[in-house]
This record gives structure tokens, sequence and C-alpha cells, in this order.
């Protein structure tokens, strides 16, 4: 087995590896001092379970962790069993995530396969277009090597604009942006700013660097003067400091994918950034819509009481909030749906926010999830199903609705210049 690094010269081939021969120096040192006639105790070695997972898991006794336990390690690996701890999502193998998208069978086209997988879905969701994100990358904001995101950054970044969105016009994203360094953040807009298909830039909330440092003001402006869209994607880790004391996934999910948020929209308000880049839009994504009434009412109520540690702002933080951009999903299903018109109501959902399914992953959201609220009209579905995108994004949907005019179709209403009126 030839074991590669990055520079030719220092290839191994491990062909017939063998521990004893490995260790032979040592050996040559235990004779030369007759250790094998001395007591040795050795209180601080190691093998490698994940090696026998396949046999250590059989002997777990509790039916629904074994189960849990399998799978993780028959889809993902040995490594998986312990990394992604086991228990956390697929509920005993429950809830499913999109397990057998690998063994798909799709015919071989001259477009990436990824991008026939997509369409499949987007297809049957009746979605026209669709922004791209990773999934497993979203945890990286936590690495403790910032070269290590810069680096995989910039991997996923070339590999979608070289293979992917260049294959499919309803293909678009969002790029990763290595917030843990500012400079490469900024090159990376800089570089990649009008690539096609890229129609705005993504930050991983879940990291403990501050929006406000000065650091990232230039590419702030950068982003303003580029008219492209800086969005904030919540996601979670458990291993995470506070998420770390929740000892049910349900709890770090329902707290995990809000808290980052929460915390880097107060710090972006208090700090006078929308004040510094009016022009700037700026997307809180995943993190469901509960959260922002919470945030209003809290900022407002303090803002009041200590308006001088907010000396930038000229309007109550809630009113900068209204003026900011939220996706839908995962929308909360409560029981009193008049607190969820509200929350509409409060953020200008008619204006401000975007549809959103979060396909594949287990909570997503389909487009029913909009258009069968009660309490919107008609006209404000489609703002928030397509049109608020459209607007936001200044997409081209011409490909998909060629009778489309900037004046509107019967298809299509213009929201750019809509006048925002509560729903009957």
């Amino acid at each position: 087995m030839l074991f590669r690094s990055s520079t030719p010269n220092f290839d191994m081939n491990i062909e017939g590896f063998h521990t004893g021969e490995h260790l032979a120096n040592a050996r040559v040192q235990a004779d030369a001092r007759k250790l094998d006639d001395v007591l040795i105790i050795d209180v601080d070695c190691h093998h490698y379970e994940t090696d026998n997972f396949a046999e250590i898991l059989e002997y777990i006794e509790d039916p629904v962790l074994k189960q849990i336990a399998l799978n993780t390690f028959a889809y993902k690996g040995p490594s998986a069993v312990l990394m992604d701890q086991p228990g956390y999502q697929d509920v005993g193998g429950r809830v499913t995530r999109y397990l057998e998208r690998k063994g798909e069978k799709i015919p071989l086209t001259d477009r990436p396969r990824e991008v026939e997988q997509t369409l499949r879905w987007m297809n049957a969701l009746s979605v026209d277009y669709a922004c791209l994100f990773p999934t497993p990358m979203l945890f990286l904001g936590l690495h403790p090597q910032a070269e290590v995101e810069v680096g995989m950054a910039r991997a996923y970044n070339r590999w979608i604009t070289d293979n992917i969105l260049p294959s499919n016009s309803r293909l678009r994203s969002m790029l990763y942006l290595p917030f843990n360094d500012p400079e490469a953040t900024y090159q990376m807009v800089k570089e990649y700013g009008g690539k096609p298909g890229v129609i705005g830039f993504m930050v991983v909330s879940t990291r403990y660097k501050p929006v406000y440092d000065n650091a990232y003001m230039k590419t702030y402006a950068l982003l303003e003067e580029m008219g492209l869209p800086l969005s904030f994607h919540a996601s979670y880790h458990w291993n995470d400091q506070l998420v770390s004391l929740t000892n049910r996934f349900i709890t770090a999910h329902a707290v995990g994918f809000t808290f980052f948020n929460a915390v880097h929209c107060a710090n972006w308000i208090v700090n006078g950034l929308p004040e510094r880049f009016p022009k700037l839009k700026v997307i809180w994504i995943e993190s469901g819509l509960a959260w922002i009434p919470w945030l209003m009412q809290r900022l407002d109520n303090d803002y009041r009481m200590r308006t001088s540690e907010a000396p930038a702002l000229k309007k109550l933080p809630s009113e900068y909030m209204r003026d900011m951009y939220y996706t839908t999903q995962p929308m909360e299903m409560v029981n009193n749906r008049e607190a969820l018109e509200l929350t509409f109501k409060m953020i200008n959902a008619d204006t401000q926010l975007l549809y959103s399914s979060d396909y594949p992953h287990w909570d997503m959201d389909l487009p029913s999830t909009i258009w069968d609220l009660p309490f919107l009209t008609e006209k404000s579905k489609r703002n928030i199903l397509g049109l608020n995108a459209k607007r936001i994004f200044n997409l081209d949907v011409s490909d998909r609705f060629p009778d489309h005019t900037e004046q509107g179709s019967p298809a299509l209403v213009d929201t750019f210049t809509q006048e925002v009126v509560p729903a009957d």
C-alpha cells in the first residue's frame, strides 16, 4: 500500500507492515539490557478499538443504542461512531438523513452527478432555483487551526464554482467565508465575488469571533460595494462548551441553532453596523423565526435603559432587525398560531422573509409550509416563496419564467416597490 504525502519524494510504501519489525530497535535495546528478566508495567498504552468495532458494537446491551451505533458504523465508518456521537439525531434509525444518496442510480450526462441529483429533488419540491450550502463544513468555525478553515473554504469554493454552478443556471451559492482569518475572508470575496452563480457569501455562525471586529470592516465595505448579501448560517456543535450542557439532541438542536445567530445579530446591531453599512444586505439562516421577536424585545428594552452604550444607533434595535432578512426553515409549528402570525408581522415577512427547505436534512420544510398558512395572502405567499429572493439577489429568472417582465406578470409579482401591508 502506498501512503502518499504532499511531496511525492516522501511517499511511503507500507506493504507488509509488521509491528514487530516496526519496533526492531526497541527489541535490540531490550535484548541488550536483558529487560525480559525485569518486571515492567506499562500504565498507559493504547490500542485502536475502532479496528474491532464490528465485534464490539454487538456487545451493546441497549437495543436502541446498539442499532444507532450499527447504523453509524455501517454508513459512516468506525470513527464516525465516536465522532458523530451516536444517539444524537437518527433516533435509532427512525429519522433517516439521505443515507442512500451515494447509491442512487443516476444516468451519466455531461453534467456532474451532484447536479443531476440536486435537480431531482428541486423538481420534486417544485424549486426553480436553489442556493447550495455544504453540510459537515458548517462545523469548521470551531476548528482550532484557522489555516485549515481557510484551506477547506478555498478548496470548496474552487470546486463548486468550477464544477457545479456553471453546469446549470438553476444552481447558485453563497460561498463559504473562512471568518477565523479576516484577511483570507476579504481576499475570498475579492476573488470569487464576480464568479457566475455566486449570489453572496456565508459565514458559519458557530464560532467565537465577534462580528464587530475592525478586521472585518473592509470585507463588509467590499460586499456592500459589490451589492452581494452577507449571510450567517446557523449550526450547532454538541462539543461546544455551552451546548455540551444539554443531554438530548432535541435540546442541542433547539438551543444551539438559535444561540449563535442571536449573539451575532445583537452584536451587529448594538455596534452600529447597520448604520455603517446601510446598503449591505444581511441574512440570518436556519434559526427558525421564534428567536427574532425575543431578541427584538430584549434589545429594545435594554436600549431604552442604556442608550449611551449604543451611540451609533439612530432608531430602536428592532427597527434595524426589521430591515434584515431571514429564512423560514425550520419554521416553528407552534400550537398558538397567533404567535407565528405576530412574528411574521414583526419581521415584515412580506418583504424580508425568504423560503428555505434545508433539504435533505431531517427537519426540512416543503414549500407548503408557507403556502398553507391561513393568515397569509396569496401575494404574501408568492413573495416569501420566491419573489423576495429574486429581488434581494437580483436573480435573472427568465429561463424559468420567460414571460416575466420587471413590470410583473400573472405568475410573478415584483416586490421591489411593493407597499408592505399587514395580511388580512
